[in-house]
């Protein structure tokens, strides 16, 4: 799987990865069409690290620094598919974390 380029989910946000390096680390930009902040929405730094595999379906993680426009930080995990059409797909799941104000407040603070 090469993960250079443009990816889009279900909901219309966008990643793009500049380049994969011989050893898996890469980094690109995330382009998020949902967010819970007021701010206006801009694209924000990924960097990230991929497992080659021989089968080429690879698994990957990265992390994405909202700093542009929000106090959260979001972790994505997931792996990449040969589909049955012979496009490669990816599927991730992510975990967010906003900053809150005390440490009592820490339950809400993921998700």
């Amino acid at each position: 799987c090469n993960l250079t380029g443009w990816w889009e989910n279900d909901l219309g946000s966008k990643m793009q990865v500049f380049k994969v390096g011989n050893n898996g680390t890469f980094y690109g930009e995330y382009h998020t069409a949902v967010s819970s902040t007021n701010k206006p929405i801009q694209p924000s730094p990924l960097i990230g690290s991929q497992h080659l595999d021989e089968d080429g379906q690879c698994t990957f993680g990265f992390t994405v620094n909202w700093k542009k426009f929000s106090d959260s930080t979001a972790v994505f995990v997931g792996q990449c598919f040969n589909g049955d059409d012979g496009k490669e797909v990816l599927h991730t799941s992510w975990l967010l974390r906003e900053k809150v104000d005390s440490e009592p407040e820490d339950w809400k603070a993921t998700r």
